[in-house]
Formats: structure tokens, C-alpha cells, sequence
């Protein structure tokens, strides 16, 4: 499927000279959001995967039916202070200041099997800090999945001796 055909670009959006990927329109598709869902899932439902995780906001949008298909719990990660149990957190960096991710101290096991999942890998700043939170409690990280990467941010750098995998580039 050419999946660039259902992301809407919306130019000079946050700010002038962004195009900015929006994939409400594949979302809104029941039948293509299905079928991005189920090949995420196929490329990664033969990996022995326990637990999916994904970032607020949009990351709950594709780690949440990936992990349904695979018959795996989901691990929501928020903004710090968004939890209501006890947390470990991560920092990074924003492009002016910074901020911090959190997860459930026992949303994940010591070797148990971690897929990542969010609709967009960037410059990675997210994605990595949400590997740093995984690894925190012992979780291994067999794969980051995406529906869209912008390949000229090089965000899979951050993301080095992780398999990517994402559904279009840019």
C-alpha cells in the first residue's frame, strides 16, 4: 500500500517551514488503519514479544491495537507526575528546555520482552527515553515500531542495536 497517500501534510504547521505529517486521515480510515496496524503486527508476531509499549499521546494509538493483535498487555508511558502509581522516570531534551517521561514501577519484569511502538520516529528523543525507562526495570527491547519515520533527522541514531521498523519514510 502507498501509505503516504492517506497522511495529510499541512505545511508552516507548528511553525513556518514544517510539513507536518498528519495521520488523522489514516486513522480515520477504518480499513487502512487496519491494515498498518496488521503490518506492524506481522512483522514482529513471531519474536516472542510479552509487553508493548508506547508514548502519550499517539504512541497509545498504534501500541495499543498492536498489542491487542499480539494478545500482549500494553504499557502506557506519560508525562511525569500523569501516573497515579509508584514511577520510575527518564528526562530528555526539548528543543527549549526539557521534560520527563514516566512509567509504573512494575509495569515491567526483569527479562521480559518489550516491543516499542509510536506513529512517528523523528529526531528520537522520545523513543530513546522511553528505551532508557524499559531497560530501567530490566525490560528487553526487541524492536521499535512506527507508521512514519523522517529519515532526515536521524533518529534511528539514538536508537543504535534496536531493529526499526517503520511503515513510510520521509
Amino acid at each position: 500500500m502507498n501509505w503516504k497517500e492517506h497522511i495529510r501534510v499541512i505545511p508552516d504547521f507548528p511553525q513556518p517551514g514544517i510539513r507536518f505529517k498528519d495521520i488523522t486521515t489514516l486513522l480515520g480510515n477504518g480499513n487502512v488503519y487496519k491494515q498498518a496496524i496488521d503490518e506492524l503486527v506481522s512483522r514482529y508476531k513471531d519474536r516472542g514479544i510479552d509487553l508493548v509499549a508506547g508514548p502519550e499521546a499517539r504512541g497509545f494509538v498504534i501500541g495499543a491495537p498492536i498489542a491487542y493483535a499480539l494478545g500482549v498487555g500494553f504499557v502506557p508511558i506519560r508525562k511525569s507526575g500523569k501516573l497515579p502509581g509508584e514511577t520510575v522516570e527518564a528526562g530528555y531534551d526539548l528543543e527549549y528546555g526539557k521534560d520527563k517521561l514516566a512509567m509504573h514501577k512494575d509495569a515491567i519484569r526483569p527479562g521480559q520482552r518489550v516491543l516499542i511502538a509510536d506513529d512517528l520516529l523523528a529526531t528520537g528523543g522520545t523513543i530513546s527515553t522511553t528505551v532508557n525507562l524499559v531497560r530501567q526495570l530490566g525490560g528487553e527491547i526487541v524492536g521499535a515500531a512506527f507508521l512514519i519515520e523522517l529519515s532526515y533527522l536521524n533518529g534511528r541514531e539514538k536508537l543504535a542495536g534496536i531493529e526499526v521498523q517503520s511503515l513510510v519514510q520521509y
